[in-house]
């Protein structure tokens, strides 16, 4: 059953909540009824009608308040379904269609209110010649002045939210073989040297990215390159054309996604169970064979909605690189307050357009996670790797802690 299947059995067909529902609805029609008619508004010439409308729904308030009463004083037993008229068949066949009515009438009223206002306000807003004092005749105003700006803004979020996050896979990927390295009976010392030097390296990685504010990241990288270019005699024009600020963010996405994605791709490894790297390896199977062939393929797998977490988390922190002039959504935005020195209208636009992103990204990752048979995560963090989310290999659990892993060992 679809979700509007359902929302209808449960507005209509269940008499449990045919009144509660629909007089929730019927509030929200009267209050809109009650609005100022906008420029545009359909019903202007129709007020017969919009009354109707009106007492309709009070009518149907008023019906359902009968309904409760009644309910609160015949509530022992099947007292209500006994004695109230409501409950009749006749009854429940005029108040399901009543009901439709309801819907359909507050509907009516909120696209001559809601809808035809914005549609007057927009109109109203593009004829201006200069910036409106009303709250969202000036977002129209300023969108339509300065929408190439925001827009050049969003297109740079999200690709550096996207490459970032890619690049930072490929990396994770190296990091997390030099995180698990252990030490096998066979390899000699030169091996056992490098394999402790790389997992050491991975850790101390972790580490600082992981404790240190990607704005700091963000800094620390632009101007510790543009001053070694420096020092080789580029002039700042040169510097500019090879080591940008979309180049220094991208690489700072890149670094500091690298280390949350390492840890994420250990845990779905961790959750592994052991057996199946026992039984590669007693089948003749190398240490390395073992991990690329049957241990890694089911980490990846344990750890795809973490990993696909990770962009909707750079969509959003990506805004901090506004610091070294990354000409993101968010710079972009400082930019158009500066031009007009409105600054809730446009942080407004801000919040709407992340929010409109994340939501599209987290869409799409739940479609690519469904399409890999895991289950998408919620959407949370990947900085806290107790716990690995997805179907563990050998265990049958959607989710296994990693704590409790150890603790069987």
């Amino acid at each position: 059953m679809s979700r509007l299947s359902k929302l209808k059995s449960f507005i209509t067909d269940d008499h449990r909540y045919v009144f509660l529902g629909t007089s929730f609805i019927a509030a929200i029609g009267i209050w809109f009824s009650m609005q100022k008619r906008p420029a545009m508004s359909f019903l202007r010439g129709a007020y017969a009608f919009e009354v109707f409308l009106y007492w309709f729904l009070m009518a149907w308030l008023a019906v359902s308040a009968i309904a409760l009463a009644w309910k609160l004083t015949h509530w022992k037993g099947d007292a209500y379904q006994r004695t109230a008229p409501f409950t009749k068949p006749l009854a429940k066949t005029v108040e399901r269609w009543a009901s439709y009515g309801v819907v359909a009438a507050t509907l009516i009223l909120f696209v001559d209110r809601a809808v035809m206002g914005f549609l007057s306000i927009v109109s109203v807003s593009l004829a201006q010649d200069k910036n409106p004092a009303d709250f969202m005749s000036s977002i129209v105003y300023m969108l339509d002045k300065s929408y190439g700006i925001i827009a050049t803004g969003i297109m740079t979020t999200v690709g550096l939210s996207v490459f970032g996050t890619l690049i930072a896979f490929v990396l994770a990927i190296l990091l997390v073989f030099l995180r698990i390295q252990e030490i096998d009976r066979s390899d000699n010392d030169a091996v056992r040297f490098f394999k402790t030097l790389g997992c050491e390296f991975a850790k101390l990685y972790s580490t600082v990215v992981r404790g240190t504010p990607m704005m700091v990241q963000g800094m620390l990288i632009y101007f510790a390159g543009f001053g070694l270019l420096r020092n080789t005699g580029m002039t700042v024009g040169e510097i500019g054309r090879i080591w940008s600020t979309f180049v220094a963010g991208l690489v700072t996405i890149s670094l500091n996604s690298t280390a949350y994605m390492m840890e994420v791709l250990r845990g779905g490894i961790e959750a592994v169970d052991p057996g199946q790297n026992e039984a590669a390896r007693s089948l003749g199977l190398s240490q390395w064979q073992a991990m690329i062939k049957v241990v890694f393929p089911q980490g990846i797998k344990n750890a795809i909605p973490a990993l696909s977490n990770e962009l909707v988390v750079n969509i959003k922190d990506s805004s901090v690189l506004s610091v070294i002039g990354v000409f993101d959504l968010m710079f972009a935005t400082k930019t158009v307050v500066g031009i007009y020195f409105k600054q809730v209208e446009l942080y407004v636009v801000a919040a709407f357009c992340y929010l409109c992103l994340t939501m599209v990204a987290s869409w799409l990752l739940g479609k690519f996670a469904k399409h890999l048979s895991v289950e998408p995560a919620p959407l949370t963090s990947v900085s806290d790797m107790n716990t690995t989310v997805g179907t563990v290999a050998g265990t049958g659990s959607s989710e296994y802690s990693l704590d409790a892993k150890k603790n069987a060992r």
